[in-house]
């Protein structure tokens, strides 16, 4: 019966990791996602080095954005895209 207690006891440990830790890692993977899917030129940008800048270009993978009043041009792949202006809840 000591056997069937420990595979018990593994089996809520798996299910407190889903839950807790796989799950909303996943919904925010997916947010994330759908979050770059939707970008489009004129929206605000932070990269995940920290850069803000205005989308001006969309092609493919490549984001083409502006940033500050010099208006330097920069490129970048989408999942380098970590929030935009509209969504400000994952910004700290």
């Amino acid at each position: 019966m000591g056997n069937w207690l420990w595979i018990g006891m593994l089996v809520v440990v798996i299910v407190v990791f889903y839950f807790f830790i796989i799950r909303p890692q996943k919904k925010q993977e997916r947010a994330a996602a759908e979050m770059r899917n939707n970008l489009a030129v004129g929206d605000e940008i932070t990269t995940i080095g920290g850069i803000v800048g205005k989308i001006v270009g969309i092609k493919d993978d490549l984001i083409t954005f502006e940033t500050g009043e010099d208006r330097v041009r920069m490129q970048v792949t989408k999942w380098a895209i970590s929030t935009t202006g509209k969504d400000t809840s994952q910004q700290k």
